[in-house]
C-alpha cells in the first residue's frame, strides 16, 4: 500500500516511518508532509492507498484538510494526541486512530484493517461519515445563548461554553476565556435547551460541554476532568449516561 504521512512535527513523521519500515512491511511511504498544503499535494501526487494523518496542526487541521478534498478513495489513520471531541468524531464515524506515542501492536492492527479495507477498491464511507458529522457538529456550535445578568445580556456561542454549575434557581456559566457569568434561571433549562448541542447532564448540578472533557477519573470516586482542570462529580445515577455519551 502507498502510504503518505502528515504531521507537522518531523519527529513525528520520523518515529512513524521507522516503526512502518520495521513492523508494516506492506507500507511503501511515498511521501512525507509536516503542512496541511504540503499533504493536500502529496495526496493528489502519489494518490495513496493509504493517509496516515495528524489532526492538529498549526496551518489547518487534519479534518479541515480531509473537508477540502474531493474523493475519499483511500484509507485513512489518524495519529493524535488525546482529544476528546476529536475522539467522540472518530468513534462516532469508525475511522481508525492511534494515540501517541504510537503502540507497535495497534499500528500493524489498523494497517491489517486499513489494507483488508482497501481491497474493495471504494470510497471511504467512514471518512465520508466523520465529514458528515463534523459538519453537523459545527452547526450546532454556532448556536448562539442569551444569558441574562443582573449587569447585561450577552450572546454566547455554545462551543464557548466549558460547563454550567447550579446554586439552587441560579445557574453559573463557565467560558473558556475564564469570564463566569451567573443567570437567574435553573441548570434544568440550560440541559434541556444544550443536550442536543454536546452538553452532558452528569449530575444534578452539572452540566457539561463534552468537547472540554479531558478524562474519565476513577481513582477516588468518579469524575470528569476538564481540559481547564476542573474535576467534575459524576453521580451514581448518572453513570450509564455518560458511558453511553462518551461511548465507552
Amino acid at each position: 500500500m502507498k502510504a503518505v504521512l502528515i504531521d507537522d512535527e518531523l519527529n513525528n513523521l520520523n518515529n512513524l516511518k521507522a516503526l512502518l519500515e520495521a513492523y508494516c512491511p506492506q507500507v511503501e511511504i511515498c511521501a512525507m508532509a509536516q503542512t496541511a498544503e504540503q499533504g493536500k499535494t502529496a495526496i493528489y501526487t502519489y494518490q495513496p492507498d493509504l493517509l496516515f494523518l495528524d489532526i492538529q496542526m498549526p496551518d489547518q487541521d487534519g479534518f479541515a484538510l480531509l473537508r477540502s478534498l474531493t474523493r475519499y478513495d483511500f484509507e485513512v489513520i489518524f495519529v493524535t494526541a488525546y482529544d476528546q471531541y476529536a475522539i467522540q468524531a472518530m468513534r462516532f464515524s469508525a475511522v481508525d486512530y492511534l494515540l501517541k506515542p504510537v503502540n507497535i501492536t495497534e499500528l500493524q492492527a489498523a494497517v491489517a484493517r486499513a489494507y483488508k479495507q482497501r481491497q474493495l477498491k471504494v470510497q471511504n464511507q467512514q471518512v465520508i461519515h466523520l465529514m458528515q458529522w463534523l459538519e453537523a457538529q459545527s452547526k450546532k456550535e454556532d448556536l448562539q445563548v442569551a444569558l441574562s445578568t443582573a449587569q447585561e445580556t450577552r450572546f454566547v456561542k455554545t462551543n464557548e461554553i466549558i460547563r454550567c454549575e447550579s446554586s439552587n434557581n441560579y445557574t453559573t456559566f463557565f467560558l473558556n476565556d475564564k469570564t463566569k457569568l451567573l443567570v437567574s434561571k435553573p441548570i434544568y433549562e440550560y440541559d434541556e435547551l444544550l443536550n442536543n448541542y454536546g452538553f452532558l447532564r452528569c449530575h444534578q448540578s452539572h452540566l457539561v460541554n463534552q468537547s472540554f472533557i479531558r478524562s474519565w477519573q476513577k481513582e477516588y470516586g468518579d469524575f470528569l476532568l476538564l481540559t481547564d482542570g476542573t474535576q467534575i462529580p459524576i453521580s451514581r445515577g448518572k453513570r450509564e449516561v455518560v458511558k453511553k455519551a462518551l461511548r465507552l
